[in-house]
């Protein structure tokens, strides 16, 4: 079995094993099938330097997408495709409640709640890259690196056998349930703001700060959460914080702001509550080196080892996501060089259009697995 067939499997055979308990307690163990996986493909003689000869323009990268890109009826075009019902079987043991449905027919209120969204993104993507699997195995196998934006990161390590898929889902549940408990305590949010050249976002965030200290809020916070592409940022903070940059947009030379659809601002120290039961449940989890290079929004950079992938994963909550330093980490090449082949897995094309705004020519090679529709094929955006 080849080390890149293997990965394709991830973990599909234990689906379901865990059940959630609580908060506090991790679901009891179950059969490691990545394990199995990554003892099959480190038997492979050569197969390391098998994918260093490819040439790029063979290889491929899977980006996973984060919160803020739920839309009811994700999943509906998913279906048909073989395990992905099974999939989603297996959320509902894990989270105890029917994300299927929750996914397809909504409320829209009730998806876009943190709780519900961040768990719905993570199987919606994994079971795109089913889909992707099914139309186009060599995407898999080829594949020589993935990221994922904020949740979506959660997405990647199980992707990449890192993680066993229903301890990965337990732990974005409880992520989930201490990021939606922490929001709840300060009124605060995203703002996400396209600049230009002269815009000064950090001398924005000061002066946001002292606008919410001027209304009597004690310790506000606005600062950057989200490197995007050059010149866009997003800001979480207090809610006064951000009403103060979107009405001063002109005095910051902000071309555009526009509120995201979360319920909290996520990435700042307004998350440092949610830290210590992730980091709890993370210790309990047997996490394994990535199959893949999979890269972490804290550095930008891959992971090196398990213990690694623990602590940026703690830290990530309270940390702004690098996605502008990820990107040019992943696409970085000598002048000349072909780029490999970028799939976007999950609901929306946001990380596609921070990849054309990032870097044009890797873009040409950038498609979307849609997960709306019945498509036979991923929807090629590039040229």
């Amino acid at each position: 079995m080849s080390a890149r067939v293997a990965r394709a499997g991830w973990a599909w055979g234990s689906w379901g094993r865990r059940a959630a308990s609580s908060l506090r307690e991790p679901p009891p163990d179950a059969v490691d099938v990545a394990e199995l996986l990554r003892n099959a493909s480190s038997a492979e003689e050569g197969a390391q330097e098998a994918v260093a000869r490819r040439p790029p323009s063979r290889c491929s990268v899977l980006l996973f997408p984060g919160q803020g890109s739920q839309m009811v009826g994700m999943g509906g075009g998913l279906l048909a495709f073989p395990r992905v019902r099974q999939l989603y079987e297996a959320a509902h043991r894990v989270l105890g409640y029917d994300l299927l449905e929750l996914c397809l027919r909504g409320p829209q209120e009730d998806l876009d709640r943190t709780v519900h969204c961040q768990p719905a993104i993570f199987v919606a993507s994994l079971a795109a890259v089913e889909k992707l699997h099914h139309l186009q195995p060599a995407v898999i196998e080829n594949c020589v690196a993935a990221a994922g934006f904020s949740v979506g990161e959660f997405a990647a390590l199980v992707f990449a056998g890192a993680m066993e898929f229903s301890e990965g889902l337990y732990a974005v549940k409880v992520r989930a349930e201490a990021m939606q408990e922490a929001s709840e305590a300060v009124p605060s949010g995203m703002l996400s703001v396209l600049g230009q050249r002269q815009s000064n976002f950090s001398l924005a965030c000061m002066e946001a700060q002292e606008h919410c200290r001027s209304l009597g809020i004690e310790n506000p916070v606005c600062q950057v959460s989200n490197y995007l592409f050059p010149d866009c940022r997003v800001i979480s903070g207090n809610f006064e914080a951000l009403q103060f940059l979107r009405k001063n947009s002109a005095k910051y030379h902000f071309r555009r702001t526009k509120m995201l659809p979360v319920s909290g601002g996520f990435h700042t120290c307004l998350m440092e509550p949610a830290v210590e039961p992730l980091v709890k449940i993370l210790g309990t989890i047997n996490i394994k080196k990535p199959l893949v290079a999979v890269h972490s929004n804290v550095s930008g950079h891959k992971y090196k080892d398990p213990q690694h992938i623990r602590r940026l994963l703690g830290q990530q909550v309270v940390s702004p996501v690098k996605w502008e330093q990820t990107m040019h980490s992943i696409y970085k090449r000598k002048k000349g060089t072909e780029f490999p082949s970028t799939f976007e897995v999950g609901p929306g094309r946001q990380l596609g259009s921070i990849l054309k705004n990032c870097n044009g020519q890797a873009w040409k090679s950038y498609s979307h697995v849609d997960v709306m529709q019945t498509n036979t094929d991923p929807d090629h955006r590039g040229s």
